[in-house]
């Protein structure tokens, strides 16, 4: 904030009524009367305050004074319309994306099978973030003792990351070249039956990412069957 005005400018009222609003407009944080008053050379700005609140009641921006510091707001009742929405970019765990990567080159998969795959347990927190995420969507139940729910991926997943269908996912010889892949992101991948050059699975090549590949008495995706 600049110097203080000297005490000797003759201001009339409206001159420093004038003054306090501009300093408080001005002002990076609340101020006492006290602050303000140096800043004004010693001037007498509880009269000023006064009419200032006065002045600003009923309007959009109101003057206000909290633990006696005095600070303009926007007035409460209309901070709907100043409500901001911004997307949170939120990063997978290293667990949600193996997880995905599972079921998007496995697709239909069981938890069961991506733990089998994992080797180790998947909490269910983990597929909570990529169904809501709508990258991953429940697929049906896996005619078996239990009918395990199956995953697959959406055609969400496949606009985010730029794919017209999933014989578009990469192969193994492009993520290591690509520098994706550390020495245990190559043995998950070899676990995953990644082939080098191509879409894993020679029967993959003749399903739509619409149509899941049959495997182990797989239902439909009905509706009835869906959920868990």
């Amino acid at each position: 904030m600049s110097e203080a005005i000297g005490p000797d400018l003759g201001r009339a009222p409206d001159d420093l009524v004038r003054a306090v609003e501009a300093t408080l407009f001005a002002a990076t944080e609340p101020m006492s009367p006290a602050a303000i008053s140096a800043h004004l050379g010693g001037a007498e700005v509880g009269p000023a305050l006064t009419e200032l609140a006065g002045h600003y009641a009923g309007r959009g921006i109101t003057l206000v004074e909290r633990g006696g510091c005095w600070h303009f707001q926007t007035a409460a009742d209309l901070a709907h319309l100043l409500r901001r929405e911004r997307e949170e970019v939120r990063r997978l765990s290293r667990a949600a994306t193996e997880v995905l990567a599972i079921i998007a080159y496995h697709e239909p998969v069981s938890r069961a099978e991506i733990e089998a795959i994992r080797g180790v347990q998947t909490a269910r927190g983990t597929l909570d973030v990529l169904l809501e995420a709508g990258w991953v969507r429940a697929a049906g139940r896996r005619e078996v003792p239990g009918r395990p729910v199956i995953y697959a991926t959406t055609q969400a997943f496949l606009s985010h990351f730029g794919l017209e269908s999933r014989r578009d996912l990469p192969g193994l010889d492009e993520l290591r070249a690509a520098g994706l892949l550390d020495p245990v992101d190559d043995v998950l991948a070899e676990a995953m039956g990644m082939a080098p050059d191509r879409f894993p699975g020679p029967a993959d090549a003749r399903y739509s990412d619409q149509s899941p590949r049959p495997q182990g008495g797989d239902t439909g995706n009905t509706p009835e069957n869906a959920l868990d």
